[in-house]
Order: C-alpha cells, then structure tokens, then sequence
C-alpha cells in the first residue's frame, strides 16, 4: 500500500501537519521514534513552564508580607514539583494521542530512514523492521543539543535541560554555560528554587536576537535574582571534585575557575539529520540543516521538511506554521509564514516577549525609524499587582508610522505580545492601535501608551522638556 502523506516526526511540526493533512482528505502516516508531542512537548517548552509556574509561586511567596499575608513558615517539596510536572505533561500528550484517533491518522512508533524518495525504512521498537511507500513525505525531526568535545564534558554532573527537567533535589549551585533563551529559563527558574546559579558565555550579552536595550535591562533583572552573569568566558575543561565539579575557563582576563555542583549546557542545538540516510533520497543538507524551497520542498522532489530540522527560527510555533503552510501548499494553497512576524517569549523574571525588528535592525537596514516606549511603573494594573519593573517598547516607520517592532520586558509580557504580533503581521500603524480603546485598568494599555509616546503623546508620561 502507498501511503498519500507520510510524516517523520511527531512534534509540534509533525503532528500539526498530520492534522491539517487530515482535513484536507489525505490519509496520514506519522512516524514518530519516542513520545508523540517531540521535545516540546515532553522535554522542552511544557515541563519547562510547569517548573517556571512553580518558581512563579515560590517568588510571590516571598512577597506576600507586601499584600498584608503573614507566612510564617513553608516547604518546598521538588519531588512534588516533578511529580505535578508528569502529570501535565502526561495530559497534554494524551490531549494530542486523541487527536491523532480522532483525526485517523495512523501512528507507526519506530524510527524511519530513506531507502529512496518515496520509500522508508523503519526500525519497529516491538516488531521487525518494515518498508513503507508515499507519494509525498514531510520531515518534521526537530533538534537536539549537540556533545561538546571539551574534557570533562562526560561526567554525570554535566547535564542539558531534558536532564535538568529530570532532577528531583534541588542543586545547592549551578553554573549554566551560554546565554540564549534555554539559559535565561533555567536559571531563573533555579534560582528561584533556591540554587547560586551562575550564567558563563562567550559572547558580550544574553540572548543575541533580543533589542540591545531589553538584553541590557534583562541582565540587570537576572542579576537581581542573584544570578550572576559574565560574559567573555569561553569554557575550557571539566574536572570532578569531591562536592561536585571544577569548570576551567578563558576569560578576557586570563583563567578562571568555577566551582560548583552541576553545570548546564545550554549552548544551542543542531538539527536531527543523523540516521535518516538523507543521501539517498539526495536530500541536500549542511550544518545548519536541510534546505528547502519556498514550499518547504527539499532537493527531492516530493520530500518536504519543516521545523528546526531545516534551520531558522528554532521555536515550537514556527513549527507548527510551517507544518501547516507546508501541506496546504502540497495541496495547492498559496499559504506561507511571515518570519517577519514572529513572536518570541522568554519565561524569566519578569517575561520577555518580542516581535519584528530591533532598533539596532532599523539602524542596519538604514530605516528612518521613531520610538515610542512606555514603563510598567506607570501603569495601575501593573502597580496593583506588584509587578511594574520593565518597559514596552515600539519601532516605527518614521513617515508612515508603521510599526515594524514591538519589544517588551514586564508582567505577562508572553500574553500582551500578540497585539504586537498583528500589528506587525498586517502592517497596522500608530495611529491605528492608538484609535483602538484599550480597557482599563489592564497591562495592555502600556502598548497604548507606548504607541503614542512615539509621536510625544502619552497620557501617562511627563512631557520632555
């Protein structure tokens, strides 16, 4: 039998794809070699939030003599955490497992590799190894953090976040090795719980795609977290201690020692090619992953692939768009993703969500741009609620007053993004969020403000002199 779509991977790429392929009347094949729902799912963005949600808690709970509630003693139980974070994550894929039935798309556990274009190979985990034929196939195998080849790098006390999602004690310190997003996460997330967290990486700021200004106020929240965070210091061996481990490294100033207990590396990932026998299929790839045409075509025809498989933007939702766009473009559709739209978050303390282009972008494409910002501090939502450090920030086109970027570092900062979102996704302008009427008292009237501040006009900001 000749499937119609076969789908490699059953992450937030794969099985959205399988979905909207069922929909449209195909009959769907999803190959998935671990758990339905990918990184995301199971080791990555959901157990990384039921841990955020529960840092969340413990740091209201230091606050809560500043609401009039009296405390006078509590536990924290990391054995409960991880048992409530299985739970979450066992609901959500079981969400997912459903829809796969209900959708009637057939799920084939096992792993898959090309024989030619339009045949696989797959090793069954509970069976013998079986071929499986389709006229179009969709890889959809995601990303993983790549070994590093320092010494000392094998040692149990040396971990990435799937291991970190797995730990049932709480470190008394950890040294977390780069500065993106996975970083951030962590150690604001441990530190909260109560670890000396300290951040090392190489290059001179934390997360390199965020708005030079947000990096700048993000370094100075983390340090207030107690986190520390230096930069210029590019790793060079691991030895184990008695305690824990001894991280030596470069720094601008000659040899540094770390000491701590665990050390996480979170210093990027690289795409799942290995095992798929791409060659024969001549399936062209590099480092960075497989290339793709416009309609996520790869250089076999009839061979697609999306998701961070391919490179780009490594996040859950831009899989989902691609997996998406790509079978209705199979289908016919004249579909496509805006990359020039996408939102990113960063769960630390307080959030940090952004949108479109950065000034230092603006200044590089040499746009004539205006800014308009606004600090949570002014905002009677955010003051109620004892949480106004940050500010929103918005990039406009100086003679249309377009807004082409939209920066925010405050409370719910994840969830006030996506005004931002569609405002740059359908080119809307200043003018045209500042005739929206914005409820109050609500976080969202900060991008109200901060529209107008770009032209001098905000409400609630004293007038420059």
């Amino acid at each position: 039998m000749v499937r119609d779509l076969v789908i490699i991977g059953g992450g937030p790429g794969g099985y959205v794809a399988a979905i909207r392929a069922s929909q449209m009347g195909a009959k769907v094949t999803l190959i998935e070699q671990d758990k339905i729902g990918g990184v995301c799912l199971n080791r990555g963005c959901i157990p990384t939030k039921s841990f955020y949600k529960n840092a969340e808690l413990l740091n209201s709970t230091k606050k809560l003599g500043d609401f009039g509630i009296e405390i006078t003693d509590y536990k924290f139980n990391m054995e409960k955490v991880q048992s409530r974070k299985k739970e979450v994550v066992k609901k959500i894929r079981s969400g997912v497992e459903q829809l796969m039935k209900g959708y009637k798309i057939e799920v084939i556990k096992g792993k898959a590799s090309f024989i030619d274009t339009k045949t696989l190979h797959v090793e069954l985990y509970e069976e013998e190894s079986i071929e499986i034929k389709a006229e179009k196939i969709i890889i959809a195998t995601g990303s993983s953090q790549p070994d590093m080849p320092e010494p000392g790098m094998d040692s149990p006390r040396v971990i990435t976040s799937d291991e970190a999602l797995e730990l049932d004690y709480v470190p008394e310190s950890m040294v977390i090795y780069g500065g993106g997003v996975v970083a951030v996460e962590f150690a604001s997330i441990f530190a909260s719980f109560g670890t000396k967290v300290t951040i090392i990486k190489y290059r001179p700021r934390l997360i390199r795609s965020l708005d030079e200004e947000v990096s700048r106020r993000l370094a100075q929240f983390m340090k207030r977290l107690r986190v520390g965070v230096e930069f210029g210091v590019k790793l060079k061996e691991v030895k184990e201690t008695e305690g824990g481990l001894r991280i030596i490294a470069d720094t601008d100033n000659g040899i540094k020692e770390y000491e701590c207990e665990t050390l996480l590396v979170a210093t990027g990932r690289s795409p799942n090619i290995k095992g798929l026998n791409l060659e024969a299929a001549n399936i062209e790839y590099d480092e960075k992953g497989i290339k793709v045409n416009e309609d996520f075509e790869t250089t076999a025809k009839g061979v697609y692939a999306i998701g961070d498989v391919i490179g780009g933007q490594l996040l859950a939702h831009v899989a989902s768009m691609e997996g998406k766009v790509c079978v209705e473009r199979i289908f016919g559709l004249k579909s496509c993703v805006n990359y020039n739209a996408v939102p990113s978050c960063v769960f630390s303390f307080p959030e940090v969500a952004v949108v479109g282009i950065t000034e230092e972008q603006a200044k590089a494409q040499e746009i004539q741009y205006i800014v308009g910002k606004f600090l949570f501090a002014a905002n009677g939502k955010a003051v109620t609620m004892n949480e106004s450090d940050g500010f929103i920030k918005v990039i406009a086109e100086k003679d249309t007053h377009k807004i082409l970027g939209i920066h925010i570092i405050g409370p719910h900062a994840s969830d006030l993004i996506h005004e931002g979102a569609l405002a740059v996704q359908q080119g809307l302008t200043i003018e045209q969020l500042e005739e929206t009427i914005h409820s109050h008292p609500t976080l969202s009237e900060t991008l109200w403000e901060a529209v107008m501040n770009a032209k001098g006009e905000a409400i609630h900001s004293l007038p420059t002199i």
